[in-house]
């Protein structure tokens, strides 16, 4: 039975110029780097094309590359700051994907409320999706990049105050297009719990 080989083998094969240590990293990672542009830009192509572009870099810097954590957090890392130059490059303030502050996921729901649940992450990433360009990316940059609004403002080459103002514009936005929809899930959910409780139990 074959086994991954681990980050150090590949490592070190890439510094020796091997192909098919590349192709491992890009197998790992590419799906996942680019989910974390995209929530910073809201742009598939783009993340795509500047995803690409970090293991482009990995691939010409591969003698002289020195990682200290793992390759999937220094990929990241290569990521975001491709993004913010691109951001700066282009003198683009775009919004950021912010996520919600409450999780959806959970083992204990019952059926009908992980469809709810499923319907709301939906529901959230239209949201998102649909909030103006530099609400999306100040807001994603804050929850997906746990950046502060200091290292925010000094990426975007903006003040705190705007980046304040920008996050409470994108929570303002998110909580009227989600409040509707919230409190349809939540009578559902309450039906459904009226029908579990309702049901006899049986003591085996």
């Amino acid at each position: 039975m074959s086994t991954s080989p681990t980050e150090e083998t590949v490592l070190a094969a890439l510094s020796k110029g091997e192909e098919w240590a590349l192709d491992n990293l890009f197998r790992a990672h590419y799906t996942y780097l680019c989910q974390a542009v995209f929530r910073v830009l809201g742009d598939r192509n783009l993340a795509e094309d500047l995803v690409q572009e970090v293991f482009y870099e990995v691939w010409r810097k591969r003698a002289t590359l020195t990682i200290n954590q793992s390759l999937r957090a220094y990929l990241k890392r290569a990521a975001v700051n491709r993004t913010l130059n691109y951001i700066r490059d282009q003198r683009l303030i775009v919004d950021d994907e912010s996520a919600m502050p409450f999780d959806l996921a959970s083992d204990q729901v019952g059926a009908v409320a992980q469809l709810e649940a499923e319907e709301l992450q939906t529901q959230i990433e239209a949201a998102i999706s649909d909030l103006p360009e530099r609400c999306r990316l100040i807001f994603g940059l804050s929850r997906f990049e746990e950046m502060s609004n200091k290292e925010i403002a000094a990426q975007l080459a903006i003040s705190v105050k705007t980046v304040e103002n920008q996050m409470t514009k994108a929570l303002r936005l998110l909580r009227e297009k989600l409040t509707p929809y919230m409190m349809m899930v939540l009578l559902v959910l309450f039906e459904a719990l009226l029908v579990i409780v309702s049901q006899p139990t049986t003591v085996g």
